[in-house]
């Protein structure tokens, strides 16, 4: 059996490494023509940690990321509000890794060449069409190639050409009127250095964590995020092409002014950044069903969702191991079916519950009852009800802390 895969991204990287490990053929077909190390800084949460590492991908990962050991929420003018230990501070086995997008697909990307050797990494092949039949699938590609296989997965992301081949009538992406700036740049480190802070809240919000080690002794290369509310909800989002364009820190500046951090000098950082970008958050529905026969969808192309409670990367890291696993079955086309009754429910929950703000939430019931601040926290809101909306969506999400 060979798997073809189209999308080179994460979840598609996983998914052929861990075919590769299941001694299952598969090649994967990537639109660009060139790889390189796009995006900014993510979180990979301790259940996705896990099956890298089952990987022997953990070094590597140790290498170029940060070992969170807390996260922090708090509200616009710096006051706490919940804190919570991470990864192996948390009681995990494995670490929560905050790491640049780029190093992270670099890692697998590196591992796929060693192991699956050049031949099975295809770059510049944009998925034209399918035909299958009983036997396998027939992928098509824009410049004239083709590539048979027994099974076809689309991990080609939120503008998903297979996405829109098996649903035609989907409803296409969805703005939330949120617009994102985020850049990264090497700063001094603060609050020991493996702290991940959130403050504000969906209107405005500020995120802050360091991704990997500095230049230079005492700093951190530190990833920054500023959020605000710029747009209708019931609009469409901003054409693609005005996507990941580079920021205007004009633009920007008039929201980083709302934050009193007071361990950080939050316009400074911005001010310093000599590029980022902006990016307009996004989701889609979820979908009735992934799979079609011998084709589905893994990652992005199946359940896009808002970029809060660290959780899309993971996400799809978690799709590529399930797979994988029910692959090395005698019928993948049962194996495919059984991979959508599993991941399906699962992350359309998550895709819903990000909507509402995810674990974030803590921050928004705040603002709502005090958005001036507070005296005491505990006038404002219950700890029981902080834990309550932190760890419902830790338990919802699969990384609920072991103690």
């Amino acid at each position: 059996m060979t798997v073809l895969i189209v999308g080179g991204g994460v979840g598609g990287l996983t998914l052929a490494l861990s075919l590769h490990e299941r001694g299952i053929p598969c090649r994967v077909f990537e639109a660009a023509s060139e790889v390189k190390p796009l995006g900014v800084g993510i979180n990979t949460l301790p259940h996705a940690i896990r099956e890298l590492a089952a990987l022997g991908l953990l070094p590597a990962l140790d290498a170029v990321a940060v070992r969170t050991r807390e996260l922090r929420y708090l509200n616009r003018f710096g006051q706490e509000i919940w804190v919570e230990p991470r990864g192996t501070w948390a009681g995990h086995e494995v670490p929560q890794f905050s790491i640049h997008r780029g190093h992270l697909h670099a890692v697998l990307w590196q591992a796929a060449l060693e192991r699956l050797g050049p031949e099975a990494l295809v770059t510049g092949a944009r998925l034209a069409g399918f035909e299958q039949d009983g036997s396998g699938v027939t992928a098509r590609f824009a410049d004239g190639r083709s590539a048979r296989g027994e099974v076809l997965v689309g991990a080609d992301g939120i503008h998903s050409v297979l996405r829109a081949t098996l649903h035609p009538e989907d409803g296409g992406i969805r703005w939330n009127g949120i617009q994102m700036w985020r850049g990264a740049i090497d700063w001094p480190e603060f609050e020991g250095g493996d702290t991940m802070i959130v403050a504000g809240d969906m209107t405005e919000k500020l995120v802050l964590y360091p991704i990997a080690a500095g230049s230079t002794p005492g700093t951190r290369l530190t990833n920054w995020v500023v959020c605000a509310q710029i747009g209708d909800a019931t609009k469409p989002p901003p054409r693609r092409e005005d996507w990941s364009r580079p920021g205007r820190i004009e633009e920007v500046l008039p929201h980083v002014a709302r934050f009193r951090i007071p361990f950080l000098d939050v316009e400074a950082l911005v001010r310093a950044t000599p590029e980022f970008w902006e990016y307009p958050m996004c989701d889609r529905d979820p979908l009735p069903w992934w799979t079609q026969g011998r084709v589905t969808l893994l990652g992005d192309a199946a359940h896009p969702m808002y970029p809060v409670g660290s959780n899309g990367a993971s996400q799809a890291v978690l799709d590529a191991r399930c797979l994988a696993g029910l692959l090395a079955g005698p019928d993948p086309v049962a194996a495919l079916a059984a991979y959508e009754a599993d991941r399906l429910p699962k992350t359309a929950e998550i895709v819903r519950s990000n909507r509402k703000g995810g674990p974030e939430r803590v921050v928004d019931v705040v603002s709502e009852r005090a958005p001036d601040g507070f005296a005491r926290l505990e006038d404002v809101i219950a700890r029981e009800e902080l834990a309550a909306i932190a760890g419902g969506y830790a338990r919802m999400a699969g990384f609920a802390a072991p103690r």
